[in-house]
This record gives C-alpha cells, sequence and structure tokens, in this order.
C-alpha cells in the first residue's frame, strides 16, 4: 500500500470554505475555538471541568439502542465509560443511510475512531475518549439517502412512508435487499456479506436502528458507538434551549449576523437559520412550526399554540420537538461531554456559522476537525497509470485537460502551437502600431487580419491535435475508463461509491487497512495505492 497526500488548494472539487478552513486560513479564526492540532486537546480539556452532562440518561439511552446488537466488548467498555466524569467523547454524525451511502459514511467513522486514539495516548491514562458516531435519524429529506451507487449500478430505497427518515419501517427495503443481493452476485464472499447486512437489516423495525446495527456490524470491533438522538430521555436535556428558541428567537438574529461576516469575506452562506429552528414531530411527520399573530402553528396540521400551551407541551413531550440544522450541533453538544466534532467540509462551514449562537448559551464550542478524504486505486488502476505516464495528482483535473496533456506528452511531433500564435499576435500589434501612425484609418483593418491569421493557425493547431488523439484512441479510452472509475459522474469517489463493493474484494480488511492509513489531521487528501 502506498499513501500520498495530495495538499487541498490543488483539489478542485472542494470548496472555498472547506480549503480555507482545512489550510488554516486567518480570514476563519474567529469563527471557531480552538486549532485543529493535537495540544489544543489539554485546553479543551481545562474547559470542559465543572460543566455537568446528562450521562445516565445517555448510557440508558445507548443501552436501551444496543439491547438488539451483538455483543462487542469495546463497545461495551465505551459506553460503560461515558457514565464517569474522566470520560469524553469525539462525535461525528450523519443521517441513517441505505447500506451506510457513499465511502465517506465510513471515513467519518474512522477518522474519528483514529483521534480519539490519539487523544487519549496524549492526555494519558486518567481519561478515557470514546468515539461517538451521532445518526441524524430525525431528518426527513428522503432524498439524500435512499440511494446507494454499487458496481456503477444505483440502487434507489422508495420506502412509501412520511416523516423521519429514521423512524420509517425496514419492511419497505425487501426490493433494495434483492437488488443488492442480485448485484453482488452469488458466489460464497457474496452470499456471506449479503447475509450480514439483511441481518441488520431485518432483525430491525426502523431504518435508523437498521443503520446502527450496520454500522456496528463494521465497527463494533474498534469500539465505535453509534448514538441515535431522537430519544425521549436525552430531548429533556434540550428542554432550556427549546423553550429560549420559542420565545426569543434568538437563532434568527445571531446566526445571520456571522452568516453577514462571513459572505463579507468571500465566503457562501451554508445554512441560514428560520424564525423557528424546530420542527413538531408526529406519526409519520415532521413538520415546521411558526409563530404568526402571537400563534404558534404547525405547517400543514390543525395544530395550534398559544404560547403558555407550547411551553406546557415542551415540558410534557420534549420528544416531540426536534432541532433543524441550525440547532442540532447545540442538542449534540449538551448531551454529549464532546471534545471535537468531525466532519466534511460543508458540515464544517454551517458550523462556523454556530459559533456565536453557542457563545449565547453558553455552551462549549468543540474543536472542528476536517474528516478524512480519500481515492483509492486498485491494482489495476494503478498500473493503467503508470502505462499512461500519468500521476494520481493530475486526475482531479477534468478529462479534457487530461487528455490534452497526456497528447502532448507522447505526440510524434510537436503540436502546440501557442508559441507561434503570441508571436503572431506581437507581429500584428506592431504592424497595427505603424499603420496607425501612417493612417488611423489603417489600424481597424490590420486587427481584423489579426483575428483571420491567428483563427487560422488555432485551426491548425486543433487538426495537429486531432490527428494525435486518433493515434492514441485505444489509450484514451482507457484513460476515460480509468478517469471515470475513480471520479464517477465527475465527482469525487469518497461521495459516489458504497463500501460493500470493497469489503467483498478486500474482505474486512479493507476497513482495517483505512485505519491504519488515516491518520489524525492528515494535511490534505490521501491518495492510496494497491501494491
Amino acid at each position: 500500500m502506498r499513501k500520498s497526500i495530495l495538499p487541498f488548494p490543488q483539489v478542485p472539487q472542494l470548496s472555498k470554505a472547506d480549503v480555507a478552513y482545512a489550510t488554516s486560513d486567518e480570514r476563519l479564526r474567529p469563527f471557531y475555538a480552538y486549532p485543529q492540532i493535537l495540544d489544543s486537546f489539554e485546553q479543551i480539556l481545562l474547559d470542559k471541568e465543572g460543566r455537568d452532562y446528562p450521562r445516565t440518561k445517555l448510557v440508558e439511552a445507548l443501552k436501551r439502542q444496543y439491547q438488539k446488537l451483538s455483543f462487542q466488548e469495546p463497545v461495551h467498555r465505551n459506553i460503560e465509560a461515558l457514565s464517569h466524569d474522566n470520560a469524553f467523547t469525539i462525535v461525528t454524525a450523519h443521517q441513517p443511510s441505505l447500506f451506510l451511502g457513499p465511502l465517506f459514511f465510513i471515513y467519518k467513522a474512522l477518522t474519528v475512531l483514529n483521534l480519539a486514539e490519539a487523544v487519549e495516548a496524549r492526555v494519558g491514562g486518567q481519561r478515557r475518549i470514546v468515539p461517538v458516531f451521532v445518526l441524524g435519524s430525525e431528518d426527513h429529506d428522503l432524498e439524500e439517502v435512499n440511494k446507494v451507487n454499487l458496481f456503477g449500478k444505483q440502487i434507489v430505497w422508495q420506502p412509501g412512508d412520511t416523516g423521519p427518515v429514521g423512524s420509517m419501517s425496514t419492511a419497505s427495503l425487501a426490493p433494495v435487499l434483492d437488488e443488492l443481493r442480485a448485484i453482488l452476485g452469488e458466489s460464497d464472499a457474496a452470499r456471506a456479506l449479503f447475509n450480514r447486512v439483511e441481518n441488520c437489516y431485518q432483525n430491525q423495525e426502523t431504518f435508523a436502528a437498521a443503520t446502527q446495527a450496520l454500522l456496528h456490524e463494521f465497527m463494533g470491533l474498534y469500539g465505535l458507538v453509534i448514538l441515535n438522538m431522537n430519544d425521549a430521555g436525552l430531548k429533556r436535556s434540550f428542554i432550556p434551549l427549546i423553550k429560549a428558541e420559542l420565545t426569543d428567537l434568538p437563532a434568527f438574529r445571531i446566526v445571520n449576523e456571522t452568516i453577514a461576516q462571513l459572505t463579507g469575506l468571500g465566503f457562501k452562506a451554508q445554512a441560514a437559520p428560520r424564525e423557528i429552528n424546530l420542527f413538531y414531530l408526529s406519526p409519520g411527520s415532521r413538520e415546521r412550526i411558526v409563530l404568526e399573530n402571537e400563534v404558534y402553528k404547525v405547517l400543514n396540521t390543525n395544530l395550534v399554540f398559544s404560547k403558555a400551551e407550547i411551553l406546557e407541551e415542551v415540558e410534557i413531550h420534549p420528544e416531540r420537538f426536534s432541532p433543524n440544522v441550525v440547532l442540532r450541533p447545540l442538542f449534540q453538544e449538551i448531551v454529549l461531554p464532546n471534545l471535537a466534532y468531525v466532519g466534511g467540509g460543508g458540515e464544517l462551514a454551517y458550523w462556523l456559522e454556530r459559533k456565536s449562537l453557542f457563545d449565547y448559551f453558553g455552551i462549549q464550542f468543540p474543536m472542528l476537525v476536517r474528516r478524512h478524504s480519500a481515492m483509492w486505486l486498485d491494482r489495476d488502476a494503478g498500473k493503467k497509470l503508470i502505462k499512461f505516464g500519468i500521476s494520481p495528482a493530475q486526475l482531479f483535473g477534468d478529462i479534457d485537460s487530461l487528455i490534452r496533456g497526456f497528447v502532448a506528452q507522447n505526440a510524434m511531433g510537436e503540436v502546440n502551437l501557442d508559441m507561434e500564435i503570441n508571436e503572431l499576435k506581437k507581429i500584428f500589434e506592431q504592424v497595427a502600431a505603424k499603420a496607425l501612425a501612417v493612417d488611423p484609418t489603417l489600424e481597424k483593418s490590420v486587427l481584423a487580419e489579426s483575428v483571420k491569421a491567428i483563427a487560422g493557425l488555432e485551426q491548425w493547431q486543433s487538426r495537429l491535435v486531432r490527428s494525435e488523439k486518433q493515434k492514441h484512441e485505444t489509450t484514451l479510452n482507457q484513460l476515460r475508463v480509468v478517469k471515470e472509475k475513480l471520479f464517477p459522474a465527475n465527482g469525487l469517489q469518497e461521495r459516489q461509491d458504497n463500501f460493500l463493493g470493497y469489503i467483498l474484494k478486500y474482505g474486512d480488511g479493507f476497513i482495517g487497512m483505512l485505519k491504519e492509513q488515516f491518520a489524525p489531521f492528515d494535511t490534505g487528501f490521501v491518495v492510496l495505492e494497491e501494491d
């Protein structure tokens, strides 16, 4: 296995804000609390002293959720540790996703695992650092999580339900399991892998529980704790903030002020707040709460509350109130004794918009850590790149530039006429200057001739390149295939491919290999090449 790292600024697929945070752009420094270095954790732990967390409720919720899951000693130890004041967490989060979604779902988990190990080793044996994966099971955007790409084919789940995706029944998953079985094939390894997935899905009642089971199946041996925060007991800790949001509407004002500051620095808004950033949950429904004429309404329902009535509803049934993307980070940090949050570039960009809201409520803002990004080159792809004389870094460019570079490098003769075109431009500029001095009316004629002559040379350059492409047609087609394999649909591999294809080929050792190669705070996009 060969590992190389491509600096984030050299990855055009990443957003401006993503690269800026990953490279410690000073413009973003006011919007986060701690630098992304191991040394910061000493200060974070000092800042955690004296803060209370609902540890008993947290452990009780986890034990309930793990009742139907296989026993894994590392997970059991970590759950028990969370009941003690010397245990803290490193957290990532994502919505429950079909078959764990794209590869970055797994990369998030591995980043959390390795960072937790590194921090625990750094702070000594007096503290336990527990890796936690939070399932955002209250989200209702089905289109973000109901499809998966495997071996060039897409499987789509259509449950026919409404409301939070995590609460949807697993009964509707039978058709996608049939599709998965067909795609994986009938080899012994394929049947064994399918049985593992099927058991996780069929033995759980909800999609969130099935996702929790599947992630536990592959990551439990490493001690990863998976938490579904859609829990009545945990929501009780969120009551004060729910009430404040309903009565004072602080998020709308505070977050918009921060977004204005960030956009003033040239960064796009990620998740603009609403006047009220809460939904109301009922069976099969998750609808926004709005305030109209001093009356609280739940959209698309007949539910209406006075101020006193809705505050009483919060006190009696906090589980019916669901934070949106603006408030969800605060709910998470109220419940978990957390040191750092691991996320992708887009996620961290919206966390940067929240720091002032954390300050308003007196909630400690965690360190923000960018998850690992990686591209995996199997042996076949690696051999082809060597044959083409192309480095993995070059693949991050667009295919047309890649082909032009290959043709220029392998042409039988010189096909680039840029030097001649530039020289011709200079000649016509000189002629135009002389014409202007003799008769100003002649200048336009000279410039018109210049355009024609330069266009002629550019046309010849295109013909030369086209001729060379024809000579290398077979190789260029192979190059296109490799590019599409590593950048499917012209996107990053980690945002398209599902992990099951890699498990089928390499076994569970694929995850162990990734874990071994990922190092906390890697400084760029990781490229892994199979020997």
